[in-house]
């Protein structure tokens, strides 16, 4: 598939298992270049395929959920203040919800314990989130 590659097309890598933005040759290799950015990899270009519109899609949400876990710190709950009853009442509701299996439920929670954070306990608490330029 070499020379049908077009730099800047996206491509499936079954040895990375990953899709990759064809950044063009190095030698014998294919360079490509995770969705989003990143550290470009060499690939075996006869193996490379172009990525489905699905795998395209996908590849390009987990960047998105990557740069929002990055930026916002929303790979983790918040944690309730101690001595805060809504904190406490905000927590108690999450955990319920994980026990019901409720997702939703739960990201209800952490979406208003994080706003109860933000609106009670600021700036005297440590920041909820992590914000990097």
């Amino acid at each position: 598939m070499a020379g049908q590659m077009e730099c800047g097309g996206f491509v499936y890598d079954p040895a990375a298992r990953k899709v990759g933005e064809y950044r063009g040759e190095a030698g014998p290799y294919a360079m490509l270049r995770p969705v989003g950015g990143g550290r470009e990899w060499q690939a075996d270009p006869e193996r490379l395929r172009p990525a489905t519109a699905a795998e395209r899609l996908s590849a390009g949400v987990r960047a998105a959920n990557g740069r929002a876990e990055a930026v916002y710190g929303l790979s983790r709950p918040p944690v309730p203040v101690p001595g805060c009853a809504e904190c406490a009442e905000l927590a108690a509701r999450r955990t319920a919800a994980r026990v019901r299996f409720d997702w939703s439920a739960e990201t209800d929670a952490n979406v208003l314990l994080r706003r109860h954070r933000a609106g009670d306990h600021v700036p005297d608490d440590p920041p909820v989130t992590s914000m990097s330029p």
